[in-house]
């Protein structure tokens, strides 16, 4: 009796532990993001008008943040990789994916002026524009998409299947291969815009 009550003990101490372990990404999720949403706001990019800026091609704030974020993310994505911390588990994309996301991203962004990203820094700032139209929109465009999804995941979402690929799968070659020449290619484009005087 003594036993089985130890043994139900140390499973119930388990599973806390477990349900503990589990909280973590969550907490370093939101960390993150915190982190994510600040820095954007110092660099601007919370603000429409560099966001038009970019759109209209005469402030290029938001290109160098996300073409640094590329190349920060990507060496280091691979170099958790190469050190066994993570696996990476990349979605199938397809052609009607991105044709279908990039219109509905590219309207939203030309018409607003924010990304889901900079939306959410935005609501952080306070802006009026962004609660109303951005925190509205993402609610209602998602609403929309759910509704709509079973017609589309057969049809045009599966257009142009191309699986679920990466550069360094594409190419068949190690990952450093094609990482490191793609960091320092947009390395190069970094420094140029800055230098042209965007």
């Amino acid at each position: 009796m003594e036993t089985k009550k130890q043994g139900s003990e140390t499973t119930q101490d388990a599973k806390d532990i477990t349900a503990v372990e589990d909280r973590r990404p969550l907490f370093f999720g939101l960390g993150f993001g915190i982190l994510f949403g600040f820095l954007l706001h110092k660099g601007g990019a919370t603000k429409y008008d560099v966001i038009v800026g970019q759109l209209l091609l005469t402030n290029f704030t938001v290109l160098k943040i996300m073409l640094s974020a590329v190349a920060t993310g990507m060496a280091g994505v691979y170099f958790m990789k190469s050190l066994g911390w993570i696996q990476l588990s990349p979605k199938s994309g397809s052609v009607g994916m991105n044709i279908i996301g990039a219109l509905i991203f590219g309207v939203g962004f030309a018409v607003l002026g924010y990304c889901p990203g900079t939306i959410a820094g935005a609501i952080g700032n306070g802006y009026l524009d962004a609660i109303v139209g951005g925190l509205a929109g993402i609610l209602l465009g998602t609403w929309i998409f759910a509704l709509m999804y079973p017609k589309l995941k057969d049809g045009i979402l599966k257009l142009g299947d191309f699986g679920d690929i990466t550069l360094p799968r594409l190419l068949k070659v190690n990952d450093w291969v094609a990482v490191v020449p793609a960091t320092l290619l947009i390395i190069l484009i970094l420094v140029w815009i800055e230098r042209t005087g965007f």
